[in-house]
């Protein structure tokens, strides 16, 4: 899979990404770094990569319900430091690819994950 790590998001999980054989960049890498949300979706969106966040913005975007692509991964964890990120983000990538690959809003918790596909429909 490919993936697009917003600026909160450590370049060590970038690394984890890389190291599980999933290409992954940073946005500082793409000069992305004071790119808005929508700036991020759209080239995330335009290079068919998964954005991986702790912004709660991105979910809002998708809640709209006019995209159903990019995938974005969302982080709330009470340890945001990237060796419990990464161990979070493990299962996610195992159990959720295809959900991943045709277009999801994954909200990562501590103890647990969500998945909605996208586009999301109100009601």
């Amino acid at each position: 899979m490919r993936f697009l790590a917003d600026v909160g998001v450590s370049p060590r999980t970038v690394e984890f990404l890389t190291q599980s054989g999933h290409d992954a960049v940073h946005a500082r890498t793409l000069s992305l770094h004071r790119a808005a949300d929508r700036g991020i979706i759209e080239h995330a969106r335009a290079d068919s990569r998964i954005v991986v966040t702790f912004d709660l913005d991105f979910g809002d975007i998708l809640a709209l319900g006019v995209m159903d692509k990019p995938s974005v991964i969302i982080f709330r964890l009470s340890d945001e430091r990237p060796a419990s990120v990464n161990q979070r983000l493990s299962p996610v990538l195992d159990e959720q690819s295809e959900a991943l690959e045709v277009g999801a809003l994954i909200l990562v918790e501590d103890s647990r994950y969500r998945v909605r596909r996208l586009p999301i429909r109100p009601g």
